[in-house]
């Protein structure tokens, strides 16, 4: 069983309809509106609740900032990534992210939620050399972990040819990269954005697997942003884009009809 913690991430593994919820433990001591709320969605879901002391809860969340409430989830079936490209796009181009060695659970739980919210298709995770799916990534992503759609992949660089060949460009973020991002036509390709380890970056491999190298420009000392900050900073970007886009398209004045040749006026 997975240890999910926390209001949101509780109430959002509700919400996402995967059927992994086996049943959710409440703190006896903590009696809010908030609590009573997620236990009533979970009744009638017909998810197991139990009160139990909120030491207990504290045992099995490994920490105390669980705010009352843990569940315990089945075990996540993850996708493929031909799962991936045979799903219906967002909008009308493919969008995805692909994590190059993110180790720390706290970046992992930023992207995804980040992820979640700009829109993105689909997420590769290797199953090598990146942070698990875990209490802290759900918690960190406010639940997010439970909406994205995630596919495990043994080898990222085998995967992102794979992508290569189904026409995705595969734009890597790195500080010697160019152009800028803000350059990059994220409106009329399918591309995967790719991600680098945090402080090394993108591995050699995988920087010559991609089509673009894009970079973010700095005005400071440093160098280069967190990768889960970098990440947002170019998902978003993408999506300003890409509903700039739809938007232009949804508001084009349409051309007036050709009169019918031998037509006088009315």
């Amino acid at each position: 069983m997975e240890v999910l913690y926390g209001l949101h991430p509780v109430e959002e593994a509700l919400r996402s309809g995967t059927g992994r919820l086996d049943r959710i433990a409440i703190a006896r001591e903590r009696r809010d509106a908030k609590l009573e709320h997620l236990a009533i969605l979970a009744r009638a879901a017909n998810i197991r609740v139990s009160l139990e002391p909120r030491e207990q809860l504290t045992r099995l969340a490994k920490t105390d900032m669980h705010q009352g409430v843990v569940a315990f989830l089945r075990d996540r079936q993850f996708l493929t990534i031909e799962d991936l490209l045979a799903a219906k796009p967002l909008h009308q181009r493919r969008f995805f992210l692909a994590l190059d060695g993110v180790e720390d659970p706290h970046n992992l739980g930023a992207l995804l939620r980040t992820a979640d919210g700009a829109g993105v298709d689909g997420i590769l995770l290797p199953e090598r050399r990146s942070a698990p799916i875990s209490a802290t990534v759900a918690k960190t992503s406010a639940g997010a972990s439970e909406h994205v759609r995630i596919a495990r992949v043994t080898n990222l660089v085998r995967s992102l040819e794979q992508m290569k060949k189904a026409n995705i460009w595969i734009v890597g973020l790195d500080e010697r990269g160019t152009p800028d991002y803000t350059d990059f036509d994220f409106v009329t390709t399918d591309c995967c954005l790719v991600l680098g380890r945090e402080g090394a970056g993108l591995h050699d491999l995988v920087k010559k697997t991609c089509d673009h190298l894009l970079r973010i420009p700095m005005a400071g000392q440093v160098s280069s942003l967190n990768v889960s900050v970098a990440g947002a900073v170019v998902m978003y970007e993408a999506m300003r884009q890409r509903r700039g886009s739809s938007v232009q398209q949804e508001t084009a004045p349409t051309k007036p009809a050709k009169k019918p040749k031998g037509l006088g006026s009315i």
